[in-house]
């Protein structure tokens, strides 16, 4: 593209900005390339082509946000070395109850919690080996029907699949789409998206949409012959023995995810009250210092190590970075208000039509890419859309947001689709006679949740951009 003009009112540093862009969608779909490291690609392209100098590239790279899912994880990271997850799992499946639809229902809330705070990933990883022997026990019995546990096994595993990436849309650390959305918000125009705020929205969409999950599962894409299921609360509680008594670094890293939580969720109407400078990414730090710190039943070790921080997941990491550039580079350049400009041809269609629209591309086009890599791609290009139809942005950049989690036909969709396809109970075209329709029924949920419930909640107006004409400055 270097190689001609740049279209009419684009100036040269735009147009570079938009060769590499589409250089890094390229590769970020086809995936020739690692997708981490095609995010580094502006750290060398941005200041070569003059379209960012380096020193602002590389900011991005630092934002705060990155540090907010680093201390998210590392929580993750403690949770799952002391088992902590599978005693929360395991309740709460003995608590719903142990027959056909309550024990599919019970790993859904059990799946889709865990995911608030944990990533998708390793929460499918977490909960698939409970999954598995629940099936196994269903087998194994002598009075189960012919062929239940096979149909079982299908339900069970696509409910961890589904009710991981619903969980995951409840809380800002839940997928790293949302916090790549908070990020550019606040690296474009200064709007700072607070975890209460994303709470206050995405609890409401993620409750109603696990239930439909679980009646779209447990009434009409499976059919069940037997209603009980035979063993089922021995197996339960025979998993709970195995884990034995909760210990003292179960107890501990409980209190401070509860504290963790407690802050995020209180911190703009309680905590700022008394520390002004308080952020919810200096509290996903402090959370993260403090498994280093807090000593483990052997007063020797720690609740974390350094070797259990190696695995946090830098790939996303840089990701985050490389999403975070491109909106930098999008505002400085003049990019994104071309692309505004050029869409009056879109002036005519109504809020909801383009958000339904935006919703459904961004749905099916997250079946064969990665959520994070398409929300990176198209939030610098959304907003500027918006506001040129004199649309409050938000309602776009939600709504691409929220659908990149609501893929759920292809294996290579989501991370926790293919965890479950590896289970070895479904096969693709099982996932796509099933997924397809929780796609449609996501998309019509979606649609209707950020057009008339997202202003509600988070108090603003269709058309009112006024808060996104100020650009925040490097």
């Amino acid at each position: 593209m270097q190689f001609f003009s740049p279209p009419a009112g684009m100036s040269e540093s735009a147009y570079s900005l938009l060769s590499i862009t589409l250089w890094m969608a390229l590769w970020w779909v086809t995936e020739s390339v690692p997708i981490a490291i095609t995010a580094l690609l502006p750290i060398i392209l941005f200041p070569m082509t003059g379209a960012v100098d380096l020193q602002t590239t590389t900011a991005s790279y630092g934002h705060k946000y990155i540090f907010l899912y680093m201390g998210g994880f590392m929580l993750a990271i403690a949770i799952e070395k002391w088992n902590l997850h599978k005693r929360i799992a395991l309740n709460i499946i003995k608590i719903i109850g142990t027959n056909i639809s309550k024990i599919i229902l019970g790993f859904m809330v059990a799946t889709a919690f865990l995911s608030m705070w944990i990533s998708n990933t390793a929460t499918a990883v977490m909960m698939l080996p409970i999954a598995m022997s629940i099936v196994a026990q269903l087998q194994d019995n002598p009075n189960t029907e012919k062929n239940e546990n096979l149909i079982f096994g299908k339900a069970l595993m696509l409910s961890i699949a589904y009710s991981a990436s619903i969980g995951g849309m409840a809380t800002l650390i839940g997928t790293p789409p949302n916090l790549v959305f908070a990020g550019y918000v606040e690296e474009t125009y200064g709007i700072e998206i607070t975890f209460l705020q994303w709470f206050k929205f995405g609890v409401p969409i993620a409750i109603p949409l696990l239930v439909i999950a679980w009646l779209y599962l447990t009434k009409f894409a499976f059919k069940f012959k037997q209603k009980e299921f035979p063993g089922g609360k021995e197996e339960i509680n025979r998993l709970l023995v195995l884990i034995g008594p909760m210990k003292r670094e179960e107890k501990l890293v409980s209190s401070i995810f509860v504290l963790t939580a407690f802050c995020w969720i209180t911190r703009s109407f309680i905590l700022q009250e008394f520390f002004p400078f308080i952020d919810d990414t200096i509290i996903a730090m402090t959370a993260g210092v403090l498994l280093f710190v807090v000593p483990a039943s052997d007063f020797k070790k720690r609740l974390i190590t350094w070797e259990d921080a190696v695995k946090l997941p830098w790939g996303i990491i840089l990701l985050f970075g490389g999403g975070m550039a491109l909106a930098a580079g999008f505002q400085i350049t003049g990019l994104a208000s071309w692309l505004g400009a050029q869409m009056s041809v879109f002036q005519g269609l109504s809020v909801l039509v383009l958000v339904f629209v935006v919703i459904t591309l961004v749905n099916f086009f997250t079946e064969f890419t990665s959520n994070l890599a398409t929300t990176a791609m198209l939030l610098p290009i959304l907003a500027p859309i918006a506001i040129s139809l004199n649309m409050n942005p938000y309602m776009l950049m939600v709504a691409c947001t929220i659908a990149a989690s609501c893929a759920f036909m292809m294996p290579v969709a989501t991370p926790p689709n293919a965890v479950v396809f590896g289970s070895g109970y479904l096969r693709i075209p099982d996932m796509i006679k099933s997924g397809i329709w929780m796609n449609i029924i996501s998309i019509l949920f979606l649609t209707l949740m950020v057009y008339y419930f997202l202003p509600i909640i988070w108090d603003f107006n269709l058309t009112d951009f006024s808060q996104f004409t100020t650009i925040k400055t490097p």
